[in-house]
């Protein structure tokens, strides 16, 4: 087999492999967390009711059971926690932890800012693409960001966008770059699209995209 042959086997693996992976990183998290925050309530619950009939239930304690349910836990709190997103109940809970965060000092800054950013994400910008690409790390390179607001330079007045640029494959982590206005290359790729593109490194992706700085075309002057 030519090595040709072999590395385009390797990327479509990798590529494969790649989105399985990261939903598996989620779900681990998510199960972890609710693992080892009810094993102290229902190891003993299920010890108890092993007890009653050892030969009929004594499978309750048994490893498998206690990581399938886990499991069956973790997915339902995921789901339940769409529903409630969606519901006036869940909205209201929702709120209220909000205004619970908002009272620790770090915690209120870190999901504050985590919260704004998705929230910026979902919505459609006014006067300015939501995805641009921006020269990084150098001027004959590009990467994809978010503008997430534009700013004023002090003195100036001059417009300069704040843009988030993920990193691929896990674009929850990534650097801030505050550009001119002018030095940004727009697109017209949805946040759905752009979120693609990183993620798979960029196997996923229209047949063309804009590279260069639009060129901004003065009015004729009149005679």
């Amino acid at each position: 087999m030519r090595m040709s042959n072999l590395q385009r086997l390797f990327l479509t693996g990798l590529l494969t492999l790649l989105p399985i992976w990261l939903t598996w990183v989620v779900v681990k998290f998510v199960f972890v967390l609710l693992s080892d925050t009810s094993r102290p309530l229902i190891d003993p619950l299920l010890a108890n009711l092993a007890a009653t009939n050892p030969q009929a239930l004594g499978w309750l304690t048994e490893r498998w059971f206690a990581t399938a349910l886990a499991l069956a836990a973790t997915l339902g709190v995921i789901l339940l926690s769409g529903v409630m997103a969606r519901r006036v109940f869940g909205q209201t809970l929702l709120r209220g932890f909000e205004a619970l965060i908002k009272r620790i000092p770090l915690a209120s800054t870190i999901y504050s800012s985590a919260r704004q950013l998705l929230d910026i994400l979902q919505t459609k910008p006014d006067g300015t693409q939501r995805v641009v690409l921006i020269d990084f790390p150098h001027t004959e390179m590009k990467s994809i960001g978010f503008v997430t607001r534009v700013l004023k330079e002090q003195g100036t007045g001059r417009e300069l966008a704040a843009v988030y640029v993920p990193t691929t494959p896990n674009p929850t982590s990534g650097y801030l770059e505050i550009v001119p206005v002018e030095k940004i290359t727009p697109t017209d790729w949805s946040v759905d699209q752009a979120m693609s593109f990183i993620i798979s490194g960029g196997a996923v992706s229209p047949e063309t995209i804009p590279f260069s700085v639009p060129v901004a075309t003065d009015a004729p002057n009149a005679n």
